[in-house]
């Protein structure tokens, strides 16, 4: 499709103003490509570059031209940019003809072409007959054409010359029709040239990377990755290229970006303890049922309100993941005064690790009668030896419904400030699981006798713990 000069030289004006190439193709529907081509033109050869008009373009300056492109290895863009042709579809165009016609440049004749001659060879062909070449005539024409075909190939090096030879070889097999033993014995047999053995074809072949024709998509979707900041995954990438007026397939897409190792950001996967329901899960008793008979509709109340400390309990398992490997952390959280009461950490979370935080917490308390102890329903927590270990010292054991972490929102929440304050954004100056687990066990420590909290109207977790005892 062909735009009015006008209309080149508003987008140019407004590109000059700051407007980037993918917002002047959405404003004016025209591909950003092309946009980008006829700005450039204009700032190499001035407007009148873009001006509609017809050049007879010399055989000499097609000849060098396309030697450029084929012999010297020069992107299309640029060199039709630099000789100032108005699209490098023209360029195109004399590439395809000059591989079509044996590698000869076509000079277009002015005027109808004659057509006396014609009649003269109809009329002698009517009278003698039509003669098709001769086989050996084809063949010679054919071994033309490979010579000049693989003469104005450039490489610099064994492995790209190979390359070179091999793209060579399989374009001819499509143009003249003819086996591969034929080309190959006609490359082999001129002592000028490089040679190139039936097995070697073959190797670099399979070498030969297929997406090399959609090195132009791949800039693309480089362009858009790297412009949303490394964000979009291919859906949305496959998207923005549909806006920008690429026919793609997502699949593509994806495979591409796989192939440059381009990745959107994913959330990050947290370690969740439920296994499913082995007969040990219990009813949620921090949970009330409120009916509201006027507005006719149910609505589940949390109770998490305390008046003393070691009223109720909480618990949970959360992963601290690095480089050197995973820690496991496993505390015990007083809701009252969201003090730490104990905790432990291991390189994987086993039931032993559940265990031995228990114990810490009772051998600090002796009489834990009337404790309701909260957790959600992890594996853990389900196990016959846990549900003992709570009763024999009083403990009423809660647990939250099934994938419903706002029922276990204290412990979530205590996570949640741990990670924000001590681990994220930090996990690359641990270089050992020791330097973690230290500064995890500075963190506790600080966390109870040293962090103040607002709820707490300003005190620590063990300063509302020691007013709470003393009040008595």
């Amino acid at each position: 499709m062909k735009y009015s000069f006008e209309l080149k030289k508003e987008i140019y004006e407004k590109h000059c103003e700051g407007y980037g190439c993918r917002i002047l193709s959405k404003i004016y529907g025209i591909h950003r490509e092309r946009i980008r081509y006829f700005c450039k033109l204009i700032d190499k050869h001035g407007l009148d570059a873009i001006r509609h008009k017809y050049i007879d373009y010399s055989p000499e300056l097609k000849l060098t031209a396309i030697n450029r492109v084929l012999s010297d290895g020069e992107y299309i863009n640029s060199v039709a940019i630099d000789i100032g042709l108005p699209t490098d579809s023209i360029l195109r165009q004399w590439i395809k003809s000059y591989i079509e016609n044996g590698y000869n440049v076509v000079t277009k004749q002015k005027g109808r072409p004659s057509t006396r001659g014609k009649e003269k060879e109809d009329s002698r062909r009517a009278g003698e007959g039509e003669r098709t070449p001769s086989r050996t005539a084809v063949e010679e024409d054919r071994r033309s054409r490979i010579l000049k075909k693989i003469v104005c190939l450039n490489s610099r090096g064994r492995k790209q010359e190979k390359e070179q030879l091999t793209e060579a070889v399989t374009e001819l097999r499509q143009e003249l029709k003819c086996s591969l033993d034929f080309i190959l014995e006609t490359i082999n047999s001129n002592d000028s040239l490089p040679s190139l053995p039936r097995s070697d074809y073959y190797y670099w072949k399979n070498r030969i990377d297929p997406d090399a024709k959609n090195s132009e998509l791949m800039d693309a979707i480089t362009t858009i990755y790297t412009d949303n900041h490394k964000r979009y995954g291919y859906r949305r990438i496959t998207l923005q290229l549909k806006k920008d007026g690429w026919t793609v397939n997502h699949k593509t897409v994806k495979r591409l970006m796989s192939k440059l190792k381009l990745y959107g950001i994913t959330p990050k996967a947290k370690y969740k303890s439920y296994k499913g329901d082995f007969n040990g899960t219990v009813d949620n008793i921090l949970l009330y049922k409120r009916v509201d008979t006027k507005k006719h509709r149910t609505e589940y109340i949390r109770d998490f309100s305390t008046t003393d400390v070691n009223e109720k309990w909480t618990t949970d398992v959360s992963e601290f993941h690095i480089a050197a490997g995973k820690l496991y952390l496993s505390p015990i959280l007083d809701m009252h005064n969201r003090e730490i009461v104990s905790y432990s950490i291991s390189k994987s979370p086993g039931f032993m690790q559940t265990i031995d935080m228990l114990n810490k917490a009772f051998d600090k308390f002796a009489d834990l009668n009337n404790l309701i102890f909260h957790s959600d329903q992890g594996w853990q927590y389900q196990m016959a030896q846990y549900h003992k270990a709570l009763k024999e010292r009083g403990i009423t054991q809660s647990m939250s419904r099934k994938g419903n972490c706002l029922d276990n929102s204290p412990m979530e929440n205590f996570f949640g400030k741990m990670k924000n304050e001590m681990f994220y954004g930090h996990e690359y100056e641990f270089k050992t699981l020791e330097q973690l687990q230290k500064a995890m066990e500075e963190y506790i420590d600080y966390y109870n006798n040293e962090r103040i909290q607002v709820k707490l109207k300003g005190l620590t977790p063990c300063q509302a713990r020691n007013q709470s005892l003393y009040s008595f």
